[in-house]
């Protein structure tokens, strides 16, 4: 035990982080590890019974009865665990810029199993989401110290963040009920903006139950509490149709799209909810401030890399008016293109395999 602490100090010393960061950190990258392998696995499910059913872009559930879905979905549920261990340990400004490690891994596999390419500028973006982790990572504020849910609940309770939860679960209804069954087989932003929304409460409510079982394991019973299960509800709540509507968005879009598109988005907002309800920024002089949002600035130019050269072939621009065709993958059939609109008529675009699902189904 003497020789851990030792270590601890001494790891604390050297990279001016405390224990309790470097946990976080810990989890965090292998939360990015499961979570980024777990796109492709659940991809390469949908896919398998979306050949054999109704796909679920359009309403259908055959991917539940499909062992690869499965594996995927266990995968991510490793990860998320992981995820919720970390924010028990650091603030959500560090754990969750880290998930731009997902969309690395996310890359590498789709380019190798789904083969979805990865140009070039597309391994310039990696290293972009790299550099701005780090750089976050070596400048997070240290975790709040909280002495019981309660004192999260008076958190989550007070003026501001009742107007951005407002705010969000507003929006987020509008999305769902208005917007989705009109334009969410057409336009990505509205399942990622569903599941961004609903996310970033997701994170608090977590980061809320994380601390509660952290203090329960260390002697302080946080179950007794009604708000450690108001929280516990919200989770579950919120992490349903986060699933539901990211199953959607990665059987109708492309998997390199989504990633990085859903990351950007669900990061900003979780960052700003953070902000208002932990106040993470009072602890921070401006220049750690600073270097922390030069470091998410860093991240998001990497994801914007990643999205605008998603189809870039050698010798062709990167926003030709149609798509050039995808190669087929081992399972016989072509892997998936966004669809796209027209600029003269407005009509959508879509890849063949699409047009043969929406047949089908």
């Amino acid at each position: 035990m003497g020789g851990a602490q030792l270590v601890g100090r001494w790891v604390e010393s050297y990279t001016g982080m405390s224990a309790d960061n470097i946990k976080g950190l810990l989890l965090a990258l292998s939360s990015s590890l499961f979570i980024g392998a777990s796109f492709i696995v659940k991809k390469k499910g949908l896919k398998k019974a979306g050949a054999a059913g109704v796909r679920s872009g359009v309403g259908g559930y055959s991917y539940l009865l499909e062992p690869l879905w499965w594996a995927g979905m266990i995968a991510m549920i490793v990860g998320e665990v992981a995820n919720f261990a970390a924010y028990a340990f650091a603030p959500a400004i560090l754990v969750t810029p880290l998930g731009a490690l997902s969309i690395i891994i996310s890359a590498v596999l789709a380019h190798i199993m789904l083969r979805e390419k990865l140009h070039i500028f597309g391994i310039l973006g990696c290293i972009l989401c790299v550099v701005g982790s780090t750089t976050i990572v070596l400048h997070a504020p240290p975790e709040r110290q909280i002495e019981s849910v309660t004192e999260v609940w008076d958190l989550a309770t007070e003026p501001a963040f009742l107007l951005y939860a407002g705010i969000v679960l507003a929006a987020a209804f509008v999305l769902i009920f208005r917007f989705a069954p009109q334009y969410g087989q057409t336009h990505i932003m509205v399942y990622i903006g569903i599941c961004s929304l609903v996310g970033s409460l997701s994170v608090m409510s977590v980061k809320a139950l994380g601390i509660a079982l952290k203090l329960t394991f260390s002697g302080m019973n946080q179950l007794v509490y009604p708000q450690t299960w108001v929280f516990s509800f919200v989770v579950v709540s919120c992490i349903v149709t986060q699933m539901n509507y990211l199953n959607k968005a990665l059987d109708t879009f492309n998997t390199a799209v989504v990633s990085p598109i859903y990351y950007t988005m669900f990061t900003s907002l979780t960052i700003l909810a953070s902000v208002i309800m932990f106040k993470d920024w009072d602890r921070q002089n401006p220049t750690q401030i600073v270097t922390e949002m030069c470091g998410f600035v860093t991240i998001l130019s990497g994801t914007f890399l990643l999205h605008k050269t998603k189809d870039m072939v050698d010798g062709l621009p990167p926003n030709l008016p149609i798509r050039l065709p995808k190669h087929s993958d081992e399972d016989g059939y072509a892997a998936e293109g966004i669809p796209l609109r027209s600029a003269a008529d407005g009509i959508p675009l879509r890849s063949p395999r699409g047009t043969d699902s929406f047949r089908s189904s």
